[in-house]
């Protein structure tokens, strides 16, 4: 098992859900990078859990204890490690179910490829708790990336059925409005849909059910001339780390998967000059990147998350100390909805990202 990854930053993260702590190491972060940590702990409490009524009542206050690579507010070169301690645990609610595999978990490609070695409590190291370390990399990733002008934003594209307003159909997005989007439950273009969401999570929850969605996530400010084709693509190097946060099932980039509905002389992003001399596009089908390689204009995905597996509806599944069919109704304290905790985490992976990107250079005129 590897729990290593990047290039000119490279991050390890460690640790099991219902272990001591969790934690990650981050090396290649250039020294002297003033870290504000009060914008770290407010990312990190976006994505905590236990914040209301539309999340998991487990409560973990998710304060990252810096071990290594800080001092006095700044990096100093040395590999940054931290560890969030674990302090409400009930391994007692997974007792049962070392045996019987839970649908829709890792319970069993898992304990096959682990050899049944794996801490099974709270889905150990396939739990979303390890987004923590993630997302405490991505807030200092992002500051970063606020010097070079670079801004990572994100709001609920949808929950369920239920739509919100696209990216593309706004005239403008401006760092406020990302801004305030970080303070919402939330975060919505159309503001009068969050009733509905909100609906429809607790109705999902008290049905003893789940819902999904879709994070749509954009960057603004980003130059061109940063990738390469093929296997260094932009979208190489994006969709890694989507595919790397739990419970993602799918991305596509600008227009998508409905590109493939148009014809070339709709689809292709005719260029132009600005009135500030600036070369844009008049469309952005792309989603900001062609060949791999980023064109100016906002970098623009979409990620599909799926409902919680973890649910108390009865669910036909197996025993396999027994090798027998069972039956199992989930107990526990579980999220009706990941999407709103889902969302800074994309964030940050995508921060991560464009920080390895960008410190391994461009080229462009």
């Amino acid at each position: 098992m590897s729990g290593i990854w990047g290039k000119n930053v490279q991050v390890s993260i460690f640790g099991e859900s219902h272990g001591v702590a969790i934690g990650i190491t981050i090396n290649g972060l250039p020294p002297g990078l003033e870290v504000d940590m009060e914008q770290v702990l407010f990312e990190m409490a976006r994505r905590a859990p236990g914040r209301n009524e539309l999340t998991t009542p487990r409560k973990e206050k998710d304060q990252p204890e810096i071990l290594s690579g800080l001092l006095d507010g700044k990096t100093t070169g040395a590999p940054l490690t931290a560890i969030i301690w674990n302090t409400n645990t009930r391994s007692k609610d997974y007792s049962l179910l070392k045996n019987v595999m839970r649908p829709g978990q890792a319970d069993y490609p898992g304990r096959v490829r682990y050899k049944g070695h794996n801490d099974h409590r709270g889905s150990g190291h396939f739990s979303g708790r390890i987004t923590a370390p993630l997302v405490f990399a991505g807030a200092i990733c992002k500051q970063w990336l606020a010097q070079k002008g670079v801004t990572v934003g994100a709001h609920i594209q949808s929950i369920g059925m239920i739509e919100d307003e696209s990216f593309a159909d706004q005239k403008e997005v401006t760092l406020e409005q990302i801004r305030s989007f970080k303070e919402q439950q939330l975060p919505l273009f159309n503001v009068e849909k969050e009733t509905e969401m909100k609906d429809l999570i607790v109705e999902a929850k008290e049905d003893g059910d789940s819902v999904g969605g879709v994070v749509e996530t954009f960057v603004l400010g980003l130059d061109a001339g940063y990738g390469n084709p093929f296997f260094d693509s932009v979208e190489s190097q994006l969709a890694h780390l989507v595919f790397a946060v739990p419970a993602i099932k799918g991305i596509e980039f600008g227009t998508g998967f409905d590109i493939a509905k148009m014809r070339g002389s709709e689809a292709n992003d005719e260029y132009y000059y600005d009135e500030h001399g600036q070369i844009k596009t008049r469309s952005n089908n792309n989603g900001g990147i062609i060949g791999g390689i980023t064109y100016g204009m906002p970098v623009v995905f979409r990620a599909a998350v799926k409902p919680p597996a973890s649910i108390k509806k009865k669910q036909q599944t197996i025993n396999v100390e027994e090798g027998k069919a069972a039956e199992l109704e989930v107990e526990g304290r579980h999220d009706p909805c990941i999407v709103p905790r889902v969302l800074p985490v994309l964030e940050a992976v995508t921060a991560l990202g464009l920080m390895d990107l960008m410190m391994g250079g461009q080229h462009h005129e």
